[in-house]
């Protein structure tokens, strides 16, 4: 025992040393995350299974090539928002509270549910350290361009949140307005056009164009490209964060429409109506595809012709990490559109199921080993504590320790076959939590191993499948649910799971009392007074005797920018991102009858929420004040 140990020992050591060797051959590396809107697993040649996709993508295979494909690689969770609250901050989404998208809202029900889904926020706050923050911290300049989607707020914009740059338009991505629509807006020669059609060819090669077609001026790329060359003179951290390929699904390029249009069989749309077509046959959402994949070769081409000044005899790309990837699976419907099909995966964007987290992953740079294909376990929240240990960033410890990731950079440089923690066990697990959308939606997920969990929030039951059996592909479209006849396994992975949202709180639907009948209905707790004292600022809300127990309390309170601040008494306009709610704890006397909180400063409305024993959400009025 003691000379395995010792064994063990020696070789940790050496693995260690072998990371710390090849970091210090560089001076401090640069980061690219080029981060997709909706990319499914299926959308690129990277995981390419059954039926090829018809979607080219020359420029990430290329950097597939230089690195290594993970095609066991997750998003946080199955929508926008939360994924990239996760990425930037290192926390799961049940931590940073951000589970689904367009938060800071009243929470309410839908028509297609008699549940209402928990209060989530709109996105990261400043009490969130992001990775911005920390490699700043370190002497990173960093810079951010494309999608935020973390928060409207002055104080959520992403120059707020450790960026020295922010480009955020949509670019080239930008929809049709007006009279305009996607058959009669295609980018054009002329040099008064804003999305002026390239000098320079680029594939794809065509028979009337096989010098390479031109692709319109996206200022998403270019601002990118600019932030590059400003900025290669110290270490820099680039999160490009494409609107692409999210809806509305057009193209600026009629040349790349018709191409594949010609490849797909179906003729040039000709009128703007819906694509219904099954599969992967929408050729407007091809020619975004292809726009994407230009969008990354042009920043890889910068990184090969760009010496890097800090590190002489070297280009930019030799002392570059880059790492791609999507916030979530693809969206399979958008306005009408057919849009893509994940297919052998099941389901797709806002659905916890295969479709809907498992993306395209690909990460390259010094000393990462080429054209490599890698089947372990990767969630982007790795990217955070990976990312600090490959540019030897160092974090104060109330950050650092409260991350959710795992350092892959074994994986990613000593070719390491499993990702461990600091104490050098093995990730047995991944999880997923997303109570929001119809009930069928409304669900936790666990991946373990070859296996994937389920559990149905609604009605309170579980699901099991086995992607995988011995290391091949067995129920990848999650066909067959086998929790009948495995108890076992169901038992050891759903305690897996509840341990996971227990300990993270994860917030669950809540009954909306309007929807339910029974004598549970009549025991749902009434307020009996809410009463607002203007001297002190102070809320309290009584609770009629009798009534269920109240297990949950907390206020929402509405801030606002700080430019529409009361002036002459009265509150400036508000715009759509101007404002949102945030969740507060209440005090409650010793019975359980009274509860009261102060109203912080700059708070322009406010409400309470209760939740009951039985799950019950009992809402108070929302009141302005003035």
């Amino acid at each position: 025992m003691k000379s395995l140990l010792t064994s063990l020992t020696i070789l940790l050591c050496f693995s260690n040393y072998v990371i710390s060797q090849e970091k210090k051959d560089l001076v401090k590396p640069n980061i690219v995350i080029f981060y997709v809107d909706d990319l499914g697993w299926q959308d690129t040649e990277l995981n390419d299974l059954d039926e090829p996709t018809p979607w080219e993508t020359p420029n990430i295979i290329a950097l597939a090539k230089e690195g290594i494909n993970f095609t066991n690689g997750y998003s946080p969770a199955p929508t926008c928002a939360p994924s990239r609250a996760a990425l930037l901050s290192g926390l799961h989404p049940t931590k940073t509270g951000v589970t689904h998208v367009s938060g800071g809202t009243l929470p309410k029900t839908t028509k297609r549910s008699n549940y209402v889904t928990p209060y989530y926020p709109i996105g990261l706050m400043p009490e969130n350290f992001t990775i911005a923050e920390a490699l700043k911290m370190n002497g990173y300049t960093t810079g951010h361009v494309g999608k935020w989607h973390v928060g409207a707020l002055d104080i959520q914009k992403s120059t707020n949140q450790g960026f020295d740059f922010a480009y955020e338009s949509r670019g080239a991505h930008q929809g049709p307005k007006r009279e305009k629509n996607r058959i009669n807006n295609f980018a054009t020669h002329d040099k008064g056009d804003a999305y002026r059609l390239s000098d320079e060819k680029y594939p794809p090669f065509t028979k009337s164009s096989p010098n390479g077609i031109s692709y319109p001026k996206d200022m998403v790329t270019e601002k990118a490209l600019e932030f590059i060359k400003s900025s290669k003179d110290e270490p820099f951290f680039l999160y490009l964060a494409h609107w692409l390929v999210h809806a509305p699904i057009h193209t600026k390029n009629k040349e790349l429409l018709q191409y594949y249009s010609d490849k797909l069989g179906v003729e040039m749309p000709t009128k703007d109506i819906p694509i219904k077509t099954g599969g992967q046959t929408n050729p407007f959402y091809g020619a975004m595809v292809t726009t994407l994949d230009w969008s990354l070769g042009r920043v890889v081409d910068l990184l090969k012709t760009t010496d890097d000044p800090r590190n002489p005899g070297k280009k930019l790309i030799e002392t570059t990490y880059i790492i791609f990837s999507s916030d979530n699976g693809g969206v399979e419907k958008a306005n009408g559109d057919i849009v893509t099909d994940n297919y052998p995966l099941d389901q797709g964007k806002k659905y916890a199921q295969e479709g809907g987290i498992r993306v395209p992953m690909v990460i390259s740079g010094p000393h990462i080993p080429k054209d490599k294909t890698q089947d372990v376990l990767i969630n982007q929240l790795d990217f955070f504590p990976t990312l600090l240990n490959l540019t030897n960033s160092t974090v104060p410890e109330e950050y650092g320790s409260d991350l959710d990731g795992l350092d892959i950079s074994g994986v990613l440089l000593n070719n390491d076959k499993t990702v461990k923690d600091a104490s050098g066990h093995e990730r047995e697990d991944l999880w997923w939590h997303f109570p929001h959308n119809t009930d069928s939606q409304m669900q936790s997920a666990l991946r373990h191993g070859e296996y994937k969990l389920y559990k149905n929030l609604i009605p309170d039951t579980y699901e099991l499948y086995r992607l995988y059996k011995n290391g091949k592909r067995e129920d990848l479209e999650e066909k067959h649910n086998i929790a009948a006849q495995n108890p076992e396994i169901v038992k050891d992975l759903s305690a897996r799971l509840e341990t996971y949202l227990e300990d993270y709180n994860a917030q669950m639907p809540y009954k909306d009392p309007s929807k339910f009948k029974g004598e549970d209905v009549a025991s749902i707790p009434v307020i009996t007074n809410d009463a607002f004292d203007a001297k002190s600022q102070s809320v309290t809300i009584s609770i009629e005797k009798g009534k269920s127990k109240i297990v949950e309390a907390y206020a929402l309170v509405r801030i606002v920018n700080a430019n529409l601040k009361k002036k002459n008494g009265k509150n400036g306009k508000l715009g759509k991102h101007d404002s949102t709610l945030i969740k507060i704890p209440l005090e409650s006397s010793k019975n359980n009858l009274e509860y009261t909180f102060t109203i912080p400063e700059d708070i322009i409305e406010y409400g309470v929420i209760l939740i009951d024993e039985n799950r019950f959400m009992v809402k108070s009025d929302f009141h302005k004040i003035n």
